[in-house]
């Protein structure tokens, strides 16, 4: 094996210096062509862009699998209402928050949150519970019942 012999690394290539002349045969136009939006300097179009056509993934229906229908929502309550809203000694239940309008839908149950402080002593029954609102309830003497 000679020197001449030896084939030229990859990263050695010398990379392509355009738009430095005629002489270096891509002058003038940069080997961009003439005219259009590719030659434009800033020029970058999506690779999903059809050129104006109502993309392909627009045209095909949508169809397929998602969990968002099988997802809980509860419908939470705060201590804080809890306070405002019942006496010393009430019983808390998703039927009575209902009626008195502090929860709209009942959803796939209620959540009591721990915001707020609970001065009252009241036996709340609800589908959850936070960690928090269960040792604030206790602490005021109440009962947490899980439905």
């Amino acid at each position: 094996m000679k020197l001449h012999e030896l084939n030229a690394l990859p990263e050695a290539k010398s990379r392509k210096r355009v738009g430095r002349g005629p002489g270096s045969g891509m002058g003038k136009t940069a080997t961009r062509g003439q005219k259009g939006q590719k030659s434009r300097s800033g020029a970058s179009i999506s690779p999903w862009f059809q050129g104006g056509q109502t993309p392909l993934y627009r045209r095909l229906p949508k169809r397929g699998f998602n969990n968002a229908r099988f997802s809980v929502r509860y419908a939470t309550i705060n201590l804080s209402d809890l306070n405002r809203y019942f006496k010393d000694g009430d019983v808390v239940t998703p039927e009575i928050l209902k009626e008195k309008g502090i929860i709209k839908n009942q959803l796939s149950g209620v959540k009591v949150l721990g915001n707020g402080e609970l001065e009252k002593k009241l036996t709340v029954k609800a589908t959850r519970f936070s960690s928090v609102a269960v040792a604030k309830i206790e602490a005021a003497g109440g009962k947490t019942e899980v439905i």
